[in-house]
């Protein structure tokens, strides 16, 4: 349902993530000896683990929405995408170190809003929790 705010935050989620394959999140120029990157971007694409991150968490994001009949799971859903949003922000960071000189990319900003969305679908979750209880009290 895509009625309900959640869910627009939640599409919004995925669509970050899946705009950080194409997107690079820092660039610079690779530290000597470095094997494990080849591309002078950092993106989902640079590492496996940031790919298979990447992809969960988009995918994650898309399966969430239409758990809406299903408030609880739909919830758990949503945090567990909120803490492997910031598990894959921190990967992030972790794989910058990699690089001697660059910079972050202004395609950074993506990345950034995956956990704001997740964090703003758990608010509405949580606001239509509160809204089902009320109306129940009033039957």
């Amino acid at each position: 349902m895509l009625q309900r705010i959640q869910s627009i935050w939640l599409l919004l989620a995925g669509a970050f993530a899946a705009t950080t394959f194409r997107f690079p999140f820092y660039s610079g120029t690779l530290k000597p000896g470095v094997t494990t990157l080849t591309n002078p971007e950092l993106n989902a694409n640079a590492d496996m683990w940031l790919t298979i991150l990447t992809a969960l968490v988009c995918g994650l994001a898309f399966v969430t929405i239409f758990l809406y009949g299903n408030r609880k799971l739909q919830l758990r859903f949503a945090i567990i995408g909120l803490f492997l949003s910031i598990g894959l922000l921190a990967l992030y960071f972790l794989q910058m170190g990699n690089y001697a000189t660059g910079v972050m990319a202004l395609s950074c900003i993506f990345y950034f809003a995956i956990p704001v969305c997740f964090f703003l679908a758990i608010r509405g979750v949580v606001r239509d929790q509160k809204l089902i209880r009320s109306m129940d009290r009033l039957r």
